[in-house]
C-alpha cells in the first residue's frame, strides 16, 4: 500500500466545520486573531457551521482543552453532522489523535489549514514544490507513534507486528520523497540564483513587495507592471513568486517581485520552504511594505511582517510603506509622508484605482537614487527618437540642440539603463557624475 493513499484527506469544498478558537494569554492581545482565524477557513472553501471560543491559561496535554468542553464539542459534531474539527493553536500528533478519537470525526489546526490552503493555491512548479515539501516536514511528525488504525505489537526480535514495520515504511517513503523534493528545488534555485547574479552584474534594481496577506501586493503588482497576476480579496490569494522587468518613471529600468503573504504565527516548515521565494525580498535595493490602511488592525500587522523580515535576514534593506486601499477611507487623498531628515518612509496609495502611483514613482526615484547615475549624452540626428523615451523615463536636467542638429542631453538614470543607452548607435557619452 502506498503511504500517499494512506494520508488523511486533503481539506474538502465544502465540508461542515467547526471553528475552536482557543484564547491564550499569548494571543489575549491579539485583536483580529480569531476573526483572521474564521477567515482562514472560510477562504479554504469549508462550511463553517460553528465556530465557539475556549479560553485557557495553559495548554494540557491529552486534548490542549478540558475534557469537559472535549465532551461538549463530540455532542455538537454528532447533533450537527459535522465533518472537521479545526483547533486555533497548534496541536501536537498526540492531541490531534486523541481528539480525532474522542469526537469521531477529522480534527486539525491551524497549521494543518494553512497548509491546505498553500496546497490550493499554489500554481507553479516550485511553488507546488515548496507546499509538498512543508506538508511531508508536517507530515513526518505526525508519525511519531504511528498510524492507531494499524495493529502494533510489542516486543524484540521476531516479535515485530506489522504495524510498527509499515511505520518504518512510512518513515522512509517520507524521507525519500524529502530528499527528492530537495534535490529538484536545489535545481530551481540554481537556475533563480542565475537570474539574480546577472540582475546584480548589470546594475539593475530590484524592487520586492512584502506584507500582510490581502494587502493588495498583487493588485500593486499588476498595476505596476501591467501582469496579469491573480489578485482576489482573500487570504494568500497568490503564492507564487513573480518577477517582471518594468520600466519606471524617473527611475528607468528595474525588476519588481511579487512574493508570497505573510500572516501573524507563520508555520516555520513553510518559512523554510519558501526561504529561496523570499531570497528575493533579502536581495532587493528598496523593500516595499504593502499595508491595507482601511484594516483597523494594522499596526499589529506591520510588526508582525517586520518580525518575519528580520526572520528571513532583509531587516537592513531600506523601505518604504504604503499605506494601500486609501479608497476604503473617507475623503482621504495620497500623500507622501517624510521622516525628520527629509527622507521618504510612507506613500498612501490606492492600487485599485491607481490614486497616488505617481507618488510612489517619485519614492522609488528617490529611495534607488544611490543606483542613478547624472551624465551628459549626445544623440545623432538618426538617433533623435531616443529623445522621447528618455523623457518619459528619466530625468532631463538640461537639453539642446547643437550646431550639427544633434541633441545633447543632461540626464539623471539608473546605470544599468545608461549602459543600455549607450549600446544604441548614434549614443555618446559626454561625461558621466555617478551619485553618491
Amino acid at each position: 500500500m502506498e503511504l500517499f493513499d494512506r494520508q488523511k484527506d486533503a481539506v474538502g469544498q465544502g465540508e461542515r466545520t467547526l471553528l475552536v478558537y482557543v484564547e491564550l494569554p499569548t494571543n489575549r492581545n491579539i485583536h483580529n486573531a480569531q476573526a483572521e482565524f474564521s477567515e482562514l477557513a472560510q477562504s479554504s472553501g469549508l462550511d463553517i457551521i460553528k465556530t465557539i471560543k475556549v479560553s485557557r491559561n495553559s495548554a494540557l496535554a491529552q486534548f490542549f482543552i478540558g475534557s469537559g468542553k472535549v465532551d461538549e464539542i463530540a455532542q455538537m459534531v454528532e447533533e450537527l453532522e459535522l465533518d472537521l474539527v479545526i483547533f486555533s493553536p497548534e496541536l501536537s500528533p498526540s492531541q490531534e489523535r486523541n481528539l480525532e478519537k474522542a469526537l469521531k470525526c477529522q480534527v486539525m489546526d491551524r497549521t494543518g489549514l494553512i497548509l491546505d490552503i498553500f496546497a490550493l493555491r499554489a500554481n507553479s512548479f516550485e511553488g507546488k514544490l515548496q507546499v509538498e515539501l512543508a506538508q511531508l516536514r508536517h507530515l513526518s511528525t505526525r508519525l511519531v507513534r504511528g498510524w492507531t488504525h494499524l495493529e502494533r505489537q510489542k516486543g524484540g526480535i521476531g516479535m515485530r507486528g506489522p504495524g510498527e514495520t509499515q511505520l518504518e515504511t512510512d518513515k522512509r517513503l517520507i524521507a525519500i520523497r524529502i530528499k527528492n523534493i530537495t534535490k529538484r528545488l536545489d535545481k530551481v534555485h540554481k537556475q533563480r540564483d542565475l537570474g539574480r547574479k546577472s540582475r546584480t552584474k548589470n546594475e539593475l534594481p530590484m524592487i520586492a513587495l512584502a506584507g500582510y496577506t490581502n494587502a493588495g501586493k498583487s493588485t500593486l503588482f499588476n498595476t505596476l507592471t501591467d501582469a496579469q497576476v491573480f489578485a482576489n480579496d482573500q487570504l494568500f490569494a497568490t503564492l507564487d513568486a513573480t518577477i517582471r522587468r518594468v520600466i519606471l518613471p524617473a527611475s528607468g529600468e528595474a525588476v519588481i517581485a511579487d512574493t508570497v503573504g505573510f500572516i501573524q504565527d507563520l508555520p516555520h516548515d513553510l518559512v523554510d520552504a519558501f526561504k529561496s521565494t523570499l531570497e528575493e525580498t533579502k536581495r532587493s535595493n528598496v523593500l516595499l511594505h504593502i499595508v491595507d490602511s482601511s484594516d483597523e488592525y494594522n499596526i499589529e500587522k506591520i510588526d508582525q511582517v517586520e518580525d518575519i523580515v528580520d526572520e528571513i535576514g532583509a531587516g537592513e534593506i531600506p523601505s518604504i510603506l504604503v499605506m494601500n486601499k486609501i479608497d476604503r477611507l473617507d475623503n482621504f487623498y495620497p500623500r507622501i509622508d517624510r521622516d525628520k531628515d527629509g527622507r521618504i518612509y510612507r506613500v498612501w496609495i490606492s492600487a485599485q484605482t491607481e490614486q497616488g502611483i505617481d507618488l510612489l514613482y517619485q519614492a522609488l526615484a528617490e529611495q534607488l537614487s544611490g543606483m542613478m547615475t547624472h551624465a551628459k549624452i549626445k544623440l545623432d540626428v538618426m538617433s533623435a527618437y531616443i529623445r522621447s523615451e528618455i523623457h518619459n523615463i528619466g530625468h532631463i536636467h538640461n537639453e539642446k540642440v547643437d550646431d550639427f542638429g544633434a541633441w545633447v542631453l543632461e540626464i539623471k538614470v539608473t546605470k544599468h539603463y545608461l549602459s543600455k543607452l549607450l549600446n544604441n548607435k548614434g549614443v555618446k557619452l559626454l561625461w558621466e557624475q555617478k551619485s553618491q
